[in-house]
């Protein structure tokens, strides 16, 4: 992927009537565009791409959907639809409405270019300057300098998100091949924890409770595989494929 880096990216007329419309009073990243303008630019991200390749999305609009995505505590798919259909979003973003956004897997790729280039500590130091210049950073204050601390958070989103729906999909799949057995080896309490995509519901924001979530999904997921290998088990369930990827 290639870098054609743009120099400004203002917010569409329509964007700006829509969203003043729908937010008399703004909101959070409205007032972000509003005070601190764009913050990022696409040329700082310039040195991680190569010179040749299909052009890519905007690292500047990549770089503030992830501190938005930091911000709202949501992996990658969620952030993916804010971009689509969030109208705050698209005037942060300087987005026209009908702008269809990018596929999440963007988000991950631009994550791992930003490690391997060693420009981690661009996406806070870069916000920390502007706060300080805006007056909102007192002198003195502690403040969290390890900009690696947004990447990490958004990852452990992401990887609590897999592992659920690695597990959802193993069970769905049982469920059309072997159902009546399904029913015999699964508590009543799964039917709710996995009936829903991980995506549909919001992930918990406490780390203890998605540490919690996680162990609980974990257990889960090994009580399934201990069932299929049992001897009363029908031998041919532990080579589906999704029991598989699962194991």
């Amino acid at each position: 992927m290639t870098l054609h880096p743009q120099a400004v990216y203002l917010v569409p007329d329509e964007t700006a009537r829509v969203a003043r419309a729908a937010f008399p009073q703004g909101s959070t990243f409205m007032h972000m565009r509003d005070c601190l303008g764009m913050i990022y630019d696409d040329q700082t991200f310039a040195a991680l791409y190569p010179v040749q390749g299909q052009p890519t999305y905007s690292p500047f609009r990549l770089a503030l959907t992830s501190v938005m995505q930091f911000a709202e505590h949501l992996s990658d798919r969620q952030a993916a639809d804010a971009v689509r259909s969030r109208i705050d979003w698209k005037y942060a973003l300087g987005l026209e409405l009908t702008d269809p956004g990018f596929d999440a897997s963007v988000l991950s790729e631009f994550r791992t270019r930003i490690v391997v280039g060693s420009a981690e500590r661009h996406l806070l130091d870069t916000l920390l300057m502007l706060f300080r210049d805006q007056g909102l950073l007192k002198a003195r204050g502690t403040q969290r300098t390890d900009s690696t601390h947004v990447l990490a958070a958004v990852r452990d989103l992401n990887r609590l998100e897999l592992v659920g729906e690695t597990l959802r999909t193993a069970l769905n799949n049982l469920a059309v091949v072997a159902p009546d057995w399904l029913t015999t080896v699964v508590p009543a309490s799964w039917y709710d924890r996995y009936a829903e995509r991980c995506e549909e519901y919001r992930l918990p924001d406490a780390h203890a409770k998605r540490q919690k979530l996680a162990v609980e999904i974990g257990a889960d997921g090994f009580a399934l595989l201990e069932a299929i290998d049992d001897q009363g088990a029908p031998r041919w369930m532990a080579e589906v494929p999704a029991v598989g990827v699962l194991r």
